[in-house]
């Protein structure tokens, strides 16, 4: 059975930058999520959220729009947005574990309110002819949430339900559920993708095999964490690549001289920089030194000078 892999949206992670970068030197990924539009009761749209999805900024990419809101006329005025620029899809973020998403009612903290859920969804399919899809956890505060959800999304033609198999608060810690993704599988007639600890390609081919009726996977950590990943489960190589730190300095060197011309002031470099390398360092034979040394570099200089000689090691 063939699969399709898809890019699962990180906000300050996986912007047209990213995206790009990673299609030109690794491949593997067929759907890119772009990080989620949120209003916040404004009717505008952010410039930074306009860049990221500009079409010619994302040249040769299949890249779907996000939006994260508990309000349905925010849902239409991105949905009207997105389709000016030529998107036919928007997906809807009930996924989002963060506690200043969540205590305003919205990402994970949204699922147990079915009754909200279900009025944003008849608006959107009543009001505009968006294709809309969902990304969601299991719950909040327990696995069950969802399961009362099911139903209501089943009264509407969503294209699919990508699904990340923790519960909100649990945030990135702790295991996936996967008894609990396998019942959302026995409960819904509409078409799943799986979310949630892909991180290897050994890992790939354990969730393959327990859940045989999946044919789309999201990889979102996994994905910053080790850029080889998608195309390495593609072709089912067990090794890297003998040029893996010529792929993976180019790579960086892209994004770090995009991030450099977009962001002002060597602070906010090194910052984009610093947390990106929290994912990076795991591909490093050792990552904890790694991160450590990456960290205390305090100067553009001394960042650039840190990056050469932690790749030369490898």
């Amino acid at each position: 059975m063939s699969f399709t892999l898809l890019s699962s949206p990180l906000q300050g992670f996986t912007d047209f930058r990213f995206r790009n970068a990673i299609h030109k030197y690794f491949g593997g990924i067929d759907t890119y999520y772009s990080p989620y539009i949120r209003l916040n009761g404004k009717l505008v749209i952010k410039s930074s959220y306009e860049r990221d999805l500009l079409p010619e900024n994302n040249i040769g990419l299949e890249v779907i729009p996000q939006i994260i809101t508990n309000d349905a006329d925010e849902f239409l005025f991105v949905a009207k947005y997105v389709k000016e620029l030529g998107y036919k899809e928007l997906n809807w973020n009930l996924g989002c574990p963060y506690p200043m998403v969540t205590k305003s009612g919205m990402g994970s903290g949204l699922i147990s309110n079915t009754e909200k859920i279900n009025h944003i969804l008849e608006r959107a399919h009543n009001e505009t002819d968006i294709i809309v899809s969902m990304k969601m956890r299991l719950g909040y505060d327990t696995t069950e949430e969802i399961l009362d959800v099911l139903p209501i999304l089943d009264k509407y033609p969503i294209k699919n339900i990508a699904i990340h198999a923790r519960i909100g608060k649990q945030l990135y810690k702790g295991g996936v559920h996967l008894d609990a993704f396998q019942q959302c599988i026995d409960n819904t007639k509409h078409k799943l993708y799986y979310n949630g600890d892909i991180t290897t390609v050994g890992k790939f081919h354990e969730m393959r095999e327990r859940f045989p009726s999946i044919d789309h996977w999201m990889i979102g950590r996994g994905l910053i964490a080790d850029p080889f990943l998608p195309s390495m489960i593609k072709s089912n190589a067990l090794e890297y690549p003998k040029n893996k730190m010529e792929l993976f300095s180019a790579f960086h060197d892209t994004l770090y001289q995009g991030y450099s011309e977009s962001l002002s002031g060597q602070t906010h470099i090194l910052l984009k920089m610093h947390h990106l390398w929290e994912y990076f360092s795991g591909i490093f034979s050792d990552p904890h030194k790694v991160h450590k040394n990456i960290k205390k570099s305090k100067s553009i200089r001394n960042y650039e000078a840190t990056v050469k000689e932690v790749i030369a090691k490898g």
